[in-house]
This record gives structure tokens, C-alpha cells and sequence, in this order.
């Protein structure tokens, strides 16, 4: 037997707890070592029960002096009470959702308990604690002979899969399958970084026997991480090197007539990107940049004119954007930068009415769906624009040169990878690849400053823009900021309102907190502003909900100045340009990550006007007052994303999304040092030995590594 065995197949875990294991993300063995506890429970040191105080984490020891269970009906679930007692006194203790643990705990029973104590109605009482029995057959066991002595691991858990359910069945598997976990990283690693051991690591990692043996652990696995993402990406660099892809050469004269055309001058950041790019189609193998620029900066302008350069060559370009209305501002942007130059340019969405081809001889076509595939199998269309309809089985190229992904953060590395192969030539040559993003993620940012993609940063902003002034607001100051949207309307400019939700919690049929209920829903807003607060303007509401049609028709009356205020969720965090409105409201803005913060900012201040950012939030959390007082600072998406990527780490590698902690290796790319090292360590041992032929436990671990890998 072997790590990867289904988990299904150890003893003691039948169809049931399969199921269960599966919601954590466990499928084998290895999964279930690498479900790493979340924090530690001291069950060697106890509160006596008179001192408890609240919002304060402890642990207990006593007697179960009563235990029962009901049905709770306001929360549909089941509420286990009992009351512990020591000598100094006794607490109340509640746990949700947990029925079982009424025929696991009866009156008598001397326990430890680990949890937090809460304040109730009627007392102090202790919530949802981790607990152990520490007597058999009603004889007491010394705590030194009790398997739960000292530090205790806390995992994340499931419905009806504890903590303890799980020290329960990782102990023996470790126990039992000792010899299949080895060792994988070069000796010579392991000593010059001080580290410890692997099968030393996930024994301390799950049963510590101190917390720095903990931490210790941590920073191995950590590293381990870190090791296989920097071996993988420099092993990915030198691919790409090896991997063929058709030369464009540069067509000097068609890109002199484009930026002559343009009615603007280019900035020194757009002229330096755009030559970058420029040069990297020239190589035969596959360029892989990303030009990271601010919203606004004109990024388009950029991407139009490598893809004019592409067309010119008689090779096809695809751009893909995230949303329907993103593509169709592609659409009509590049069709009229590029309208001089007869290129036939083609919108494919997933809404068959809103297909159309424009063959910029001065007429515009309406086609089929089938038409257009048919004449990109054929060759006839340069550039096709849209949205993830281009990635479909049916949507086939004859020579695609170049494919450009529009905030690739919202794309996979699947999805990029599906786009990228289809093409019709049998020819092993893959197209170039541009990406592209107003504000990098944290984890793009990371892996761009340490991964296997080329950079290029548009920093300047065209000449006029203004810096947008931005502020965060409590609720109570709401009226204030009415009051200012009021008097900017009167200068002939507009707003716009950013809700949560589309709906309110209730009407949703969540069964959410209460404190959601509060969260600002775009329809119930869109009501309130248009009946009490701007009685005598027009308000208007956008969402992701609405008719196509519906939606063209609300933007095309916000753009023509017919609507004053548009109360919508964040589908407007891009694709939208209104050089007329100078507000933006955003309520409930700690529900906002930050890239979308400041996407959602960047709709404002794209014209000469002063434009204005008011963040409504009534949370006191510490982070979410340091993320906001960050945008209320940052000067550009680059500033933001390093402050984002020291605020809440770089995000998770794994292409499922993983709640709770970031993965461990991915923490460590805030340690530049290390980060620094740990890369010579990699290339040294690449440059001698590149296969990894002399490390075969080694590169079976990149294996399973690259399975889960996903790139931004």
C-alpha cells in the first residue's frame, strides 16, 4: 500500500466518512497528511472554572455533571448543552450541530476541554470546545497516560468530522505507512536550509511534541512548497525556450500609420511596452508576458497594436475577456482603432443574438454563429474577440498566432490552455501569449516577480487624468455623501452606487447570519435612491440577472447622460466607460477584495473632471480598516497589490479554491530572502542535473506537484 491509495480503502473509513473526507478536499492517504492543522490546543495547562473570562481561549478540566440535547428551531439544528464542574465551580457548554456527542459524553465523565468562552444571556459558557475523556470504565487515567496529553492539533473540520475524529485516524496511518513517507528533498538542501527531516516534519506537524518542533514543522513543509513552485516554474522557463512558435516579424510601417492615427500620444510606458511585445513575437519560441497596467492607462491601445502586427503577418489573434460586456467594449474599441487597416473582426459571446462580424470595409455584418466559425476555420477572420464562448470545442482556428487574455486573473490555467490549442495546423508551434490586468492579484503579482513571466507595466496615466480622491465613510455620514452626488449632478455629472448583492438576504432565500441581512442589494437600493433620496433624478440598477438587451440599454442611456445615478453590483468593475461620472459609491466595501476595490474606482476619473471614491463600511476588523486606508492611499494598482500581498499573503497556488489559511508555500513568497535561496538552490541543482535523474523520489513529488499547480 502506497500514499496515493483512495481513502476509502484504510480501515475504519467506510462509504460515509468517505463522503465526509471528500468535502475537505481528502481523496487519499497523502491528502489526509497534508490536511494540516489550523492551531494548537494546550491541554496541559488548565483554567480553574472560577476563572474563566470571556473572549478569551482556554482549556478545562472536569466532570460532566449534566449533558442533554434538542432541536434549536430558530437555527434548524441541534444544540447539545451540558455543565462541567471543578472544584472552584462550573460553566455551561454548547455545542452546534454536534448530536452525537450526547452518546459519547455522559454525566460523570472527568474531560479536558480546549474552546472559547462567550458571553450569554445566563453566563459565561464555553463554545463548541475540542474535548477528550480522560477516564475508562470510570477509573481515572493520570494525564501523563492520556493520548491527548500536551499539544492537541485543531484541523479544519467538516459536518460530523472532528478534530478529534481526525488525531484519531491520522495517528495510526502515520504509524503505519512510516516507510512510505521518505524523504524526497537532496541532503544537501535539507542542511544548508536547517531542516527538518520529512518524516520527522509531518509527525511533529500533526503531534507535536513542543510548539517550536510545531513551527519547525511548518517552515519545512513550508519550504517544500516553495521548493516544488520554484522547481516547477524554472523547469516551465526553459519549456518555453524549447518550445516552438511562429516568428511575426514587426511590420514598421503598418505600426508608424497606427500610432500616427491615434488621436492621442502615446505615453513613454505604452511606446516601452508595446515594443517589448513587439520583440518577443519575433522569437520562435512562445512569448509569455503579462502587461500589468493602471485602469485607464491604455492597455487596449497596447494590445490592438501587437494584434494589428499579428494580422498584418497573416496570423490570427484571439482576445478573451471575462464578461459578456467587457468583449463587446473590446469589440467596439479595436474595431475603431484598427478601422483603417480592412482587418475583419468578429464578436463571439455566449448569447447567439449578440454574435456579429464588422469586416471593416466600411459595412457592418451580421452573422451566424456557424458563419463565423466557419470563416475562422477558414482563415478570414483576423481577430476574434469574446468571451470564455471562444474556448468551446467548436470554435477552431487555421493559423493562430497570438491569443491575448483580458483580466487574466479570472481565467484558469485551463482555460488559457484550451484557447491556446485551438488551433486547426497539426504543427507542434503553440501561439503567443499576452495577459493582461488592470490590478494584479497577489499571487499574479508574486509569480510574476518570481515566476516564468515576463513583466511589462504601463505606469503612467494619459495627460489630464486626476488623481481620485478617495474616502472611507461610515453609514451614519451617508446623507453627506447624497448630498455631495446631488451637487455634482447639478455640474452635469454622474454617479454610480455599488451594492453587495443583487438581492436582500431574505428575499434571496439565504440562510445567512442576520448581521447579512443588513448587507445594501442593489434592487432595494435602486428603490430607495430613486422614491426617497433622489426623487427628481433618474436612478437605474445593473446586474449580472438582467436581459442582454436590458443591460445594453441602461448602459447606452448612462453613457448618453440620461441616467444621473446607477445603482448596480460589481458586473461594472470593468468594461465600463463613462467619461461623465465622477462618483463612486461603494457600499459594504470591506465584502470588496481589493483588485475589485480598485477596478470599481477606475470607473470614475477617466475624463478631465475630478472624480471622487466614498467607501461605505461599518466593520472594525484591523484588516479591513488596513486594506481600505490602503486604497485610500495607493497611488496605482502595482502600490496596491504589494500592499494586498502584505496585508493577507499571496493567496493559494492549487487550482481549487482552498478557505481558510493560504498554502504554505505561497506564505513563503512574502520571505524575499528566502524566496532568493531557496531559486539558487533550485537552479544549481537543474543545471547539474535537469531530469532530475538523480533525484527519483524527488521529481515523482513535481509530478503530483504539477497536477494541482495553478499558474496565474
Amino acid at each position: 500500500m502506497d500514499l496515493s491509495i483512495p481513502i476509502g480503502q484504510v480501515p475504519r473509513i467506510g462509504e460515509v466518512l468517505e463522503k465526509r473526507l471528500k468535502k475537505l478536499g481528502i481523496k487519499t492517504v497523502r491528502d489526509l497528511l497534508y490536511h494540516l492543522p489550523l492551531r494548537y490546543e494546550d491541554f496541559s495547562n488548565f483554567v480553574p472554572l472560577n476563572q474563566l473570562r470571556p473572549r478569551t481561549n482556554v482549556s478545562i478540566r472536569g466532570k460532566i455533571l449534566e449533558i442533554k440535547s434538542r432541536l434549536a428551531w430558530r437555527k434548524r439544528m441541534t444544540l447539545t448543552q451540558a455543565v462541567v464542574g471543578d472544584q472552584t465551580g462550573a460553566v455551561r457548554v454548547v455545542w452546534f450541530a454536534k448530536p452525537y456527542i450526547i452518546d459519547v459524553l455522559e454525566p460523570g465523565s472527568e474531560v479536558i476541554m480546549a474552546g472559547r468562552v462567550s458571553q450569554g444571556k445566563n453566563g459565561l459558557y464555553l463554545n463548541n470546545p475540542t474535548y477528550e475523556k480522560i477516564t475508562e470504565s470510570g477509573s481515572p487515567v493520570s494525564l501523563q497516560k492520556s493520548k491527548i496529553a500536551g499539544l492537541m492539533p485543531v484541523y479544519p473540520e467538516t459536518e460530523r468530522l472532528s478534530s478529534r475524529w481526525l488525531r484519531s485516524i491520522i495517528r495510526p496511518i502515520l504509524a503505519n505507512f512510516k516507510n512510505q513517507v521518505q524523504e524526497f528533498l537532496p541532503e544537501k538542501v535539507l542542511k544548508e536550509f536547517n531542516l527538518l527531516s520529512f518524516p520527522r516534519a509531518i509527525w511533529q506537524i500533526h503531534f507535536p511534541d513542543s510548539l517550536a518542533l510545531a513551527e519547525k514543522a511548518r517552515l519545512r513543509l513550508a519550504f517544500e512548497e516553495l521548493f516544488l513552485i520554484e522547481l516547477f516554474v524554472l523547469k516551465e522557463r526553459v519549456k518555453i525556450l524549447q518550445t516552438k512558435a511562429y516568428p511575426i516579424p514587426i511590420d514598421l510601417p503598418s505600426i508608424q500609420r497606427f500610432v500616427k492615427s491615434l488621436p492621442f500620444t502615446l505615453t513613454n510606458a505604452q511606446k516601452k511596452s508595446a515594443w517589448q511585445i513587439l520583440k518577443d513575437l519575433e522569437k520562435s519560441h512562445p512569448m509569455n508576458r503579462l502587461l500589468e497596467g493602471e485602469v485607464g492607462s491604455g492597455k487596449t491601445v497596447v494590445a490592438a497594436l501587437a494584434a494589428l502586427n499579428t494580422a498584418r503577418a497573416k496570423f490570427q489573434v484571439a482576445l478573451m475577456a471575462p464578461t459578456e460586456i467587457l468583449a463587446k467594449q473590446h469589440f467596439k474599441e479595436v474595431a475603431r482603432l484598427l478601422f483603417d487597416f480592412k482587418l475583419t473582426i468578429a464578436l463571439l459571446t455566449g448569447q447567439e443574438d449578440k454574435i456579429m462580424a464588422k469586416k471593416l470595409k466600411g459595412e457592418v455584418l451580421e452573422a451566424s454563429r456557424q458563419k463565423i466559425l466557419a470563416k475562422c476555420l477558414d482563415g478570414q477572420i483576423d481577430i476574434l474577440i469574446g468571451t470564455h464562448a471562444l474556448i468551446q470545442k467548436s470554435v477552431r482556428f487555421k493559423n493562430l498566432g497570438l491569443v491575448i487574455i483580458d483580466e487574466q486573473h479570472r481565467f484558469g490555467i485551463e482555460q488559457r490552455a484550451r484557447l491556446c490549442q485551438r488551433r486547426h495546423s497539426s504543427e507542434k508551434t503553440v501561439p503567443h501569449l499576452l495577459s493582461m490586468t488592470a490590478t494584479p492579484i497577489p499571487r499574479s503579482l508574486a509569480l510574476t516577480i518570481y515566476g516564468d513571466l515576463d513583466l511589462s507595466i504601463i505606469n503612467e496615466l494619459p495627460q489630464g487624468r486626476k488623481k481620485i480622491l478617495t474616502e472611507i465613510v461610515p453609514p451614519r455620514e451617508r446623507q453627506r455623501v447624497y448630498d455631495f452626488i446631488q451637487s455634482q449632478v447639478e455640474l452635469e455629472r454622474q454617479a454610480f452606487v455599488i451594492c453587495p448583492r443583487i438581492e436582500p438576504a431574505s428575499s434571496a432565500g439565504s440562510r445567512r447570519p442576520t448581521s447579512w441581512n443588513d448587507v445594501k442589494a442593489v434592487a432595494e437600493e435602486k428603490e430607495k435612491l430613486a422614491k426617497e433620496v433622489f426623487p427628481d433624478l433618474r436612478v437605474e440598477m445593473l446586474h449580472g440577472k438582467m436581459k442582454p438587451k436590458e443591460k445594453e440599454k441602461i448602459m447606452k442611456d448612462f453613457k448618453n447622460n440620461k441616467i444621473k445615478v446607477l445603482v448596480a453590483t460589481s458586473v461594472v468593475e470593468v468594461g465600463i466607460d463613462i467619461p461623465n461620472a465622477s462618483v463612486m459609491v461603494i457600499e459594504g466595501a470591506e465584502r470588496f477584495g481589493l483588485a475589485q476595490l480598485h477596478q470599481l474606482r477606475g470607473r470614475v476619473g477617466r475624463a478631465e473632471h475630478q472624480s471622487y471614491c466614498f467607501l461605505l463600511t461599518d466593520s472594525p476588523a484591523r484588516k479591513t480598516q488596513q486594506r481600505l486606508k490602503a486604497m485610500v492611499k495607493a497611488e496605482d494598482g502595482f502600490e496596491l497589490a504589494q500592499k494586498d500581498l502584505e496585508i493577507r499573503g499571496p493567496g493559494e497556488f492549487s487550482g481549487r479554491k482552498q478557505w481558510g489559511l493560504p498554502d504554505l508555500g505561497m506564505e513563503s513568497l512574502k520571505d524575499l530572502v528566502l524566496v532568493a535561496k531557496c531559486k539558487t538552490a533550485v537552479k544549481e541543482i537543474l543545471e547539474q542535473d535537469f531530469s532530475l535523474k538523480k533525484y527519483p523520489l524527488l521529481r515523482e513529488r513535481l509530478e503530483r506537484f504539477k497536477e494541482k499547480i495553478h499558474l496565474e
